[in-house]
């Protein structure tokens, strides 16, 4: 009798542990991990915005959301590292999205492998260094600014602003994109059309073996004899990013003419070249860095020379492929490539109307292509 009583006491103490501690007993359901999304950019070295653009995604939703890795410096020689950062995102099963800008050789087979192993990942990217015909192929969406039109644009905008002259600089590797080559052509064409004397320049490659110390040496030693040859209404063109800097600041000492930069923004080059420091609290506020760099060109004569677009356009491509991927992953947009909701993130983040027109053009073997994912972004100027 006593050993039922211990028994039904026993019981009872179990079931009372057990109501006592009945929401521990449930299983919880394991925190929902966030979504991922990867951003590769160049380094410092090669164009500080993209960067600075990918440090400001990870501001805005944190490192356990946006995921940062840089492509090499040599990325020409290094196309296998690049390709494996791309994997390393992909090996990640929280990312969702990937966003490279700039697209530089190797992202066409980087996306591939990625395509291979998750179907899934959203692939954005940004200023293409390879193809149209291959990037497009590979690539869910390929943003860049409107290569061809700007053929056209940086001529006629030279010329409102006084050149007779226009000078190209650059060298076979940049001559070997398709874009800059057709740019370049259509820039000759559309100068000997308008009157100006079209010079082409070979400039050192910054990926050569002088670097891009020795590029920009280059630049900053041969603007000068380009004005003793052809005079101060002459307008300089570089299609790279790390001449910029030194290009701007030669134009600005010879008084010669700048319409626009490779890749037009108004961070691009005119800080370092003019030595402004923008302060924290002013990062990305266009108002106050086109005041400065207006300021600075009118202290040293330049006023009126200097040009490029009211838009950040590398730096656009990164924000604005960061919050495309952000509402894709949400579901707030429902396919990998919807124009609509594109060109409205492009705007919203300029700040300025921007037109953007899909890519058609010629395949390697001649026939026609056009890419609906492909889109190419245009700007109005503004002078300083």
């Amino acid at each position: 009798m006593l050993k039922k009583w211990v028994a039904l006491l026993v019981a009872a103490i179990l079931m009372l542990g057990l109501v006592g501690c009945g929401k521990s007993s449930t299983p919880t359901e394991a925190p929902k991990k966030k979504a991922k999304i990867g951003i590769i950019t160049g380094t410092v070295a090669q164009n500080e915005e993209e960067i600075r653009a990918a440090e400001k995604m990870v501001q805005k939703y944190g490192k356990d959301v946006i995921l940062m890795k840089t492509y090499p410096d040599n990325f020409m020689k290094e196309q296998e590292t690049t390709i494996s950062n791309l994997l390393a995102f992909a090996a990640d099963p929280d990312v969702k999205a990937i966003v490279m800008v700039q697209a530089v050789p190797g992202a066409a087979a980087g996306f591939e492998k990625v395509r291979e192993k998750r179907p899934d990942i959203l692939l954005i990217g940004g200023v293409p260094a390879e193809d149209p015909d291959m990037i497009g192929r590979k690539a869910d969406i390929v943003l860049q600014a409107d290569e061809l039109a700007m053929g056209r644009t940086i001529p006629a905008q030279a010329k409102k602003m006084g050149a007779d002259t226009i000078v190209h600089y650059s060298f076979p590797r940049h001559m070997s994109y398709p874009m800059l080559a057709a740019r370049r052509d259509i820039m000759k064409q559309e100068s000997e059309k308008l009157g100006l004397k079209f010079i082409d320049a070979t400039a050192p490659d910054p990926l050569g073996d002088a670097g891009v110390p020795g590029a920009q040496q280059f630049i900053l030693e041969d603007v000068p004899r380009k004005v003793k040859e052809f005079g101060k209404k002459v307008n300089f063109f570089s299609t790279n990013c790390a001449m910029q800097e030194p290009l701007i600041k030669a134009t600005l000492e010879t008084g010669a003419i700048y319409a626009q930069q490779c890749c037009p923004s108004p961070f691009h080059g005119y800080p370092g070249a003019l030595g402004i420091k923008i302060p924290k609290e002013k990062a990305g506020d266009m108002a106050y860095i086109n005041d400065q760099i207006k300021a600075a060109i009118k202290e040293k004569g330049g006023s009126g020379k200097f040009a490029t677009w009211p838009v950040k356009i590398n730096m656009l491509f990164v924000e604005a492929g960061a919050e495309y991927a952000k509402d894709w992953i949400d579901g707030k947009i429902k396919t990998k490539n919807d124009k609509d909701a594109l060109v409205k993130k492009l705007n919203d983040i300029a700040g300025t109307p921007i037109t953007a027109t899909t890519y058609s053009g010629k395949d390697k073997a001649g026939k026609d292509v056009k890419f609906d994912n492909f889109y190419m972004v245009l700007s109005e100027y503004i002078i300083y």
